[in-house]
């Protein structure tokens, strides 16, 4: 027969921590894209949380841990807003055009904010150490997604088999990290639609006929909305 017991203290407390905690990461991943990760403190994020510095300092024990949680959440947000929706398109040239849209899109909202992942490296390129790795780990991880994805395209014959996938994912990667630096620091009111045509530029360069003329492609050229995409679980 089932307990009809209140539960524990010890039961509960669990999950409120982690409560806790969530909100500490969030408000340090905002703080974060304002002010850089070397910007964090247990002190800053205890005047925004409203809590003690004692209470922010015992749910990570160190600024150091404070900042590898901060990385980590910004990944995976990442991921719930680029990578995994993107699945949803079919493999191929489809697939690398949602991951590009996705990320653009991801971009645009960041252009006032700022990019984790481009401050990061501003901030801990040089600096050995457990947050540049864990920074470094999470742009690899992304990277290597691109890649499959435009190695993909090569094995659906939407893309020359002869083109270079490296070379093609290093310069979708330059046109993100260009508009950034554009639209943010130099305010080109442009930016963003340059980004757009640098992709196509990519795509008419290495795309082959039959891809650049299939229903996908021309629905895209127009601007219309392409047709609802078959659901695939894992790019493998």
């Amino acid at each position: 027969m089932p307990s009809t017991a209140a539960p524990s203290r010890s039961t509960r407390a669990p999950h409120k921590g982690q409560q806790t905690k969530a909100v500490i990461v969030d408000a340090a991943l905002n703080l974060a894209a304002q002010i850089g990760l070397e910007g964090l403190s247990i002190g800053a994020l205890a005047e925004v949380t409203g809590m003690s510095k004692s209470g922010v300092f015992a749910h990570f024990g160190s600024r150091e841990e404070l900042q590898i949680s901060v990385v980590r959440e910004y990944h995976n947000r990442f991921e719930q807003e680029v990578f995994y929706p993107a699945l949803q398109s079919p493999r191929g040239l489809p697939r690398l055009r949602a991951l590009f849209a996705n990320w653009m899109k991801r971009t645009s909202a960041e252009i006032d904010s700022g990019c984790i992942y481009i401050s990061g490296a501003v901030e801990f390129d040089d600096r050995p150490g457990p947050v540049r790795d864990e920074l470094a780990e999470s742009v690899n991880s992304w990277l290597a997604a691109m890649l499959r994805a435009v190695l993909q395209a090569q094995e659906e014959g939407h893309l020359h088999a002869e083109a270079d996938a490296k070379q093609i994912s290093f310069e979708i990667h330059a046109l993100i990290l260009a508009l950034h630096y554009e639209a943010r620091f130099l305010r080109s009111p442009d930016s963003l639609a340059r980004a757009n045509a640098g992709f196509d530029n990519i795509v008419a360069r290495c795309a082959t006929p039959e891809a650049l003329a299939s229903p996908e492609a021309a629905a895209h050229a127009s601007g219309a909305t392409a047709p609802p995409a078959r659901r695939i679980k894992a790019v493998r």
